[in-house]
């Protein structure tokens, strides 16, 4: 091996790295080594949300082990074919040679390893052991939580590398919402008797966005009325937002993504307004459609044509080109992409900057990584745009990107859903893994009939601004005209004057002329019927409660209540104007202490 590697990325570098400069780790990147190095641990974990730069911690640390002859040669497995000729030519960078075609026989003598993927060791496990027993190896496991995608895989990876000398396993998204074990992740019991993976670094969105590593995103989220046909012949219509139940929901989400609606067409619409303003700070900015299956995507494609007069690149998992076009898109300043699944985890295209959420695969892993393909940042100031349907889970997965999870290894003990945070996700994975063109029971007795569009709300750093709004309306433009180029808190300071104008604006026009709902986001929110039925529970218990107090009876409490707060009967009212009445309850109540 020769110096070159190690002397392009030293491990000691003077001082911490500024903002975006070439050729020094930022301060985590050095964090992490300092670390590994003070500890020689065999098995090292690192965590750091997608954009943060990964890749090039794993890199400096191999050319440090081989440098430092701690190991002779380095092992990189990554989910898929794309990301490991990406990891290939990202180490000939720093003047570590990988081969990304490698298959069985002894490796050339002009490399310095192999990069290979998950399935690739699930076939020849053995091959890949030998090597690791004949010289000292450095094993990277990119996006470890891919180990535990089948038992197969997680036992080949455990056969393949347990004689390895070092192994750095690294992940944006460490959890699952299964119970698979994920190979050399260490779990910890917690006081509850539940075991949860260990990360021997950790640095999440939050720490990133507060260093300027990674963009903030905004989310665009876009309501609108569905009407579909059951199999039973029945047309049912609803309003995405509104309380559904779990099936009602998935029909109404799969209605709007339907090609042949209104709401794709203006959501694709607004999505490209929004690219536009932001090409005006980032001139080769691009944007992402990840669409559930290859004949949504096409058809998606053709709208985009009609919209920008431009031909989207369309990226199909099975197609042998599918690299190739990643990697023009990347390189050149066209407008859109269209891809299924393949572009969600781990492919770096630094210029993406708007996407749209067009799939209806709800899984906080499958989310998390979709989202981290629009948050790389290359200079401070820019945002990043994502478009979502207003779904309840979504829109929960959105303001809750700063928190950071672990894995689950253990199910709580069967009655106790409470203390479980992944109970549903355990089902929700499960459907997410499933092959694109698997249909379900779920998914046959269904039709969507038509769809149409409104702009709902903003959701930025938990909080969400905004009243509704029709495609195409100023008030719309309003949020889709934010600049491109903005710190942090002047993304937050902007949409509360966007949204104190369109309040204004609206409070001009005679009540008789609003057809959209005219609440700011804040007090509407958007629940589940689940969520909805127990807010009706804490209205009735308080209520109650309050009867006792003050001696009137229930009906004279709950007429009172809508007088005061306006709306229907608490059987229809929405859940804002059951917490507003949940609210004045506890008004009163506190009024006669």
């Amino acid at each position: 091996m020769t110096t070159t590697a190690s002397h392009h990325l030293s491990p000691a570098f003077p001082g911490r790295a500024p903002w975006g400069t070439a050729g020094k780790l930022r301060a985590w990147q050095q964090g992490a080594m300092e670390k590994y190095i003070q500890e020689q641990p065999r098995d090292f974990l690192a965590v750091a949300t997608p954009g943060a730069g990964k890749t090039t911690f794993a890199l400096t640390l191999a050319s440090w082990l081989l440098h430092h002859h701690v190991v002779q040669q380095i092992t990189v497995v990554a989910p898929t074919e794309h990301l490991k000729k990406q990891w290939a030519e990202a180490a000939a960078r720093i003047g570590i040679k990988l081969d990304p075609d490698y298959s069985a026989g002894p490796v050339s003598k002009e490399y310095h390893g192999v990069a290979i993927t998950y399935a690739g060791v699930g076939v020849r496990p053995m091959l890949h052991r030998n090597r690791c027993e004949q010289r000292k190896t450095l094993v990277i496991l990119d996006e470890i939580h891919h180990a535990g995608d089948s038992k197969s895989w997680g036992e080949a990876c455990q056969e393949a590398f347990d004689p390895a000398t070092r192994r750095l396993a690294l992940t944006g998204t460490p959890f699952r919402s299964d119970t698979n074990p994920i190979p050399f992740v260490a779990y910890e019991e917690g006081n509850d008797g539940i075991r949860r993976s260990s990360a021997d670094y950790t640095y999440g969105y939050g720490n990133a966005l507060a260093d300027g590593v990674v963009r903030p995103v905004i989310f665009l989220s876009y309501s609108g009325n569905m009407r579909w046909r059951t199999k039973a012949g029945d047309e049912i219509a609803a309003r995405l937002g509104e309380p559904m139940t779990k099936d009602a929901i998935g029909q109404a989400w799969r209605t709007a993504l339907a090609p042949t609606g209104e709401w794709i067409p203006n959501v694709l619409s607004a999505a490209d307004k929004r690219l536009t303003e932001v090409r005006k700070g980032i001139p080769d900015a691009g944007g992402l459609v990840i669409a559930t299956n290859q004949e949504s995507a096409r058809a998606y494609a053709k709208i985009l044509k009609k919209v920008t007069g431009e031909s989207p690149a369309v990226v199909l998992s099975d197609e042998k080109a599918a690299s190739k076009k990643i990697d023009k898109f990347s390189q050149d300043e066209s407008r859109w992409m269209v891809a299924v699944r393949m572009v969600s985890e781990g492919v770096d295209v630094p210029r993406l900057a708007v996407g749209v959420y067009a799939t209806t695969i709800s899984t906080p892993l499958f989310f998390a990584q979709a989202v981290g393909r629009f948050v790389r940042s290359r200079r401070r100031g820019e945002t990043a745009s994502v478009f979502v349907p207003t779904i309840p889970m979504l829109l929960d997965f959105a303001n809750e990107m700063e928190v950071e999870r672990d894995h689950v290894l253990d199910k709580p003990k069967k009655g106790s859903d409470e203390e479980n945070p992944f109970a549903e996700e355990d089902q929700l994975l499960a459907d997410a893994e499933k092959l694109e063109d698997e249909e379900t029971e779920e998914q046959l007795p269904f039709e969507a009939l038509e769809s149409d569009a409104v702009f709902d709300r903003v959701l930025y750093d938990g909080a969400e601004f905004g009243m509704q709004a029709h495609p195409g309306s100023e008030e719309e433009q309003d949020y889709l005209g934010i600049p491109g180029l903005l710190e942090p808190d002047q993304v937050q300071l902007l949409l509360q004057k966007r949204q104190t104008r369109q309040i204004a604006h609206s409070r001009q026009k005679p009540a008789e002329e609003a057809d959209l709902l005219e609440k700011a986001a804040e007090n509407r929110p958007v629940v589940t019927h689940k969520k909805l039925l127990e807010l009706r529970k804490q209205l009735n218990t308080m209520v109650s409660a309050y009867t006792h107090q003050s001696g009137k009876p229930h009906g004279v409490i709950h007429t009172e209540l809508r007088r005061v707060c306006g709306g229907p009967p608490s059987a229809e009212a929405t859940a804002g104007q059951i917490q507003d009445r949940i609210k004045k309850v506890q008004e009163w109540a506190t009024r006669m202490r």
